[in-house]
């Protein structure tokens, strides 16, 4: 019974989830989506940021998402020492209901941050973003809710289509600001707001109907501050809204690290720490710094009606980033993880 009731979910939040994004826990390990200005808000010359997500792993590929994005900075030698260009490109590919349903982007994007004192400490950034989606549904992979038997999903399903594989695909835009200050050189706090699906694309599967992806509204705030000589507190949090759906994740992690940084060549730091997901899941979360990479894990374990069905099971998720930090990088405090 219980793996009847999650085809019958996977099914309908396939559906459902046409007219909404894919998120990330570790939200703030994943700049470009979150928000366009987060853009070049990096201490380096080019960062790489990596992200995969299996939600429900007790179900196979119930929800998968992946993302890869780099961006960089430019014209350091024809603008002030105190502000910052950036432009990026991001891939991401969410698959759900087995890989039945597949959505793919590919976006660029651009920020300016305006630095508001002589020192660069405060800024102050736009960003815009351009994407493209191309998406797939295999109606073929597909069960529905009204083809539900008393021996199984053995029915015949009213759900008419076109072909077996829909594909449909549409250009976005998305923006964003961000507010960053810093007191001295170990601490910086953030705020940002940031709206994607400005244009309100139409997602059109058959000819009957459609939907709209309807804009997503994306709150953001965090920072990080000293605790005593060595160790670093991270703090981050957000609020989004979307079609009448909403999430709010706060937490935070401890830094902790390995020795002395400022003697190691390669400086080693631990992270542990919890977030949580508001009616949703609890969030604990691991990290280890080495040298120019960052690397976190987290795994979801569902708080609300759906930890009977998935034994509290919500997801895994992994995060990678690579900063290359030449000693020529401006050292500009920047929001980070």
């Amino acid at each position: 019974m219980r793996s009847i009731f999650f085809l019958v979910v996977c099914v309908l939040m396939a559906i459902s989830s046409f007219a909404q994004d894919p998120h990330f826990s570790q939200f703030f390990a994943s700049p470009l989506t979150l928000n366009p200005a987060l853009t070049g808000k990096f201490n380096g010359d080019v960062r790489i940021a990596g992200n995969y997500r299996n939600q429900w792993p007790t179900i196979n590929r119930a929800f998968t998402t992946g993302t890869v994005s780099a961006d960089f900075h430019i014209l350091r030698n024809k603008i002030s020492e105190v502000d910052t260009w950036g432009v990026g490109i991001m891939a991401l590919t969410d698959q759900s209901a087995a890989g039945a349903v597949k959505f793919n982007y590919a976006a660029i994007s651009t920020a300016f941050h305006k630095g508001l004192d002589e020192n660069g400490y405060k800024q102050i950034g736009i960003g815009f973003q351009g994407t493209y989606s191309n998406m797939m549904i295999n109606t073929s992979k597909l069960t529905f809710e009204d083809q539900l038997r008393p021996d199984g999903f053995t029915g015949i399903t009213s759900e008419t289509f076109n072909g077996s594989t829909l594909k449909r695909s549409y250009f976005d835009l998305n923006t964003g600001i961000l507010f960053s200050s810093s007191v001295t050189e170990r601490d910086n706090f953030y705020a940002g707001v940031s709206l994607y699906h400005v244009t309100r694309p139409r997602q059109q599967f058959t000819d009957t109907g459609y939907f709209v992806l309807n804009p997503r509204i994306t709150l953001q705030a965090g920072g990080f501050l000293p605790v005593g000589e060595q160790m670093t507190l991270h703090l981050s949090a957000l609020h989004s809204m979307q079609a009448g759906a909403h999430e709010t994740v706060v937490g935070g992690a401890m830094q902790i690290p390995a020795g002395d940084p400022e003697t190691q060549e390669n400086p080693v730091s631990f992270f542990a720490g919890l977030w949580y997901r508001l009616n949703d899941a609890f969030i604990p979360y691991v990290g280890l710094d080495y040298s120019d990479f960052s690397l976190g894990v987290t795994y979801d374990v569902n708080t609300s009606d759906l930890k009977t069905a998935s034994n509290s099971r919500g997801g895994i998720e992994i995060s990678l980033i690579y900063i290359k930090k030449p000693a020529s990088s401006k050292g500009l405090p920047c929001p980070r993880f």
